[in-house]
């Protein structure tokens, strides 16, 4: 039976230095070895290249190193990058990089699959395989970003957690991803500049609080009733919308983080003043900074179309007159299936 090695990533800068001392090594080798996965990262232990080859042998015998690797990559003619990634035992997932004139932008999965069947995302349609370990998430923002840096001479600015799978039901790794990401020790990455998304898991939202995080919070809305949300998002019937409030006004007091709704048009299902009345009225219960109403993508599973220009303009001027800070946001890199809800694992 194959002895399953244990994964460097999972050893602490201590426990690194333990080990090297237990192997008559100095101490400062694993300050080396730790920028190598951490700060400059690398994917095997072949490319440490200030390390002996004698001890990148050693540590090859001992540790494993399971990178995430890229499948496949698709460009956009609107400048977008969707690739499909694989890890160490042959699952695929997606993330995506957004470029604009002011930002580059990745957006990360957190799990392999979803298991919460939203109706309108081609994620929903996957079965969850499992989460994706805090080092997965990491490598895929280290390979976005160096696409970024390839494609247009620039880090990425900013990352959204809203690829596929839901982030608080992966909770610790996501957070130990964000804290790799945000370290000095790390990528260094203000987690200002971090955005996690949630379908809404009322429980998980107040565990963000209780945790002080410092990145921010957009949650999923797409109804302002529970009957229409519940529809279309099976997360509702244990997460109402009374409850998804209480927990971001519980979040924003202990942190006073960014919150953001998300809100996707679908045609003669949630566009019309009564919705856009009801959507008020929850921004007006929650401390949010912004609505953005997202431009419904289709997908071959489900039956949404999307509103007309005429009906998402009477929508905005509808929220803009109430004095709703609410911004439409157009969707990118949809000739590649890459735009938001339709991330599917799809060559």
């Amino acid at each position: 039976m194959a002895v399953v090695k244990q994964n460097i990533r999972d050893l602490s800068l201590q426990e690194l230095e333990a080990y090297f001392l237990s192997v008559g090594e100095k101490k400062f080798r694993a300050k080396q070895v730790y920028e190598w996965l951490w700060q400059k990262p690398v994917q095997s232990f072949e490319a440490m290249t200030n390390i002996s080859k004698a001890l990148r042998e050693q540590l090859a015998m001992q540790f494993s190193l399971p990178a995430i690797g890229i499948d496949t990559t698709q460009h956009s003619q609107d400048g977008t990058i969707k690739t499909r990634f694989r890890t160490f035992d042959g699952h695929l997932t997606e993330g995506v990089l957004i470029p604009t004139d002011e930002r580059k932008t990745a957006c990360v999965s957190s799990q392999i699959g979803c298991s919460l069947s939203c109706k309108f995302c081609a994620t929903g349609y996957l079965e969850r395989k499992r989460n994706l370990n805090f080092d997965e998430i990491f490598d895929e923002v280290v390979l976005i970003n160096k696409q970024s840096v390839e494609a247009y001479g620039k880090k990425l600015t900013n990352i959204v957690f809203m690829g596929m799978g839901e982030p608080l039901l992966n909770y610790k790794n996501v957070l130990m991803a964000i804290e790799r990401i945000t370290s000095p020790e790390g990528l260094g990455m203000s987690p200002r500049r971090i955005t996690v998304s949630t379908a809404g898991v009322a429980k998980m939202i107040k565990k963000l609080g209780d945790d002080q995080v410092r990145f921010k919070l957009a949650l999923s809305l797409h109804a302002a009733n529970d009957k229409k949300r519940h529809e279309i998002m099976p997360i509702n019937e244990s997460n109402n919308i009374k409850s998804l409030v209480e927990a971001l006004n519980y979040f924003y007091k202990k942190t006073k983080n960014e919150i953001t709704l998300e809100y996707i048009l679908f045609n003669n299902f949630n566009d019309s003043l009564q919705d856009a009345d009801e959507l008020i009225k929850i921004y007006r219960q929650v401390p949010a900074d912004l609505i953005n109403i997202i431009e419904y993508n289709p997908i071959e599973f489900a039956q949404f179309t999307k509103p007309s220009e005429e009906k998402v303009e009477a929508f905005m001027r509808y929220l803009e007159h109430h004095k709703v800070n609410a911004r439409l946001r157009r969707s990118r890199g949809k000739d590649i299936d890459a735009a938001c809800g339709q991330l599917a694992n799809k060559g």
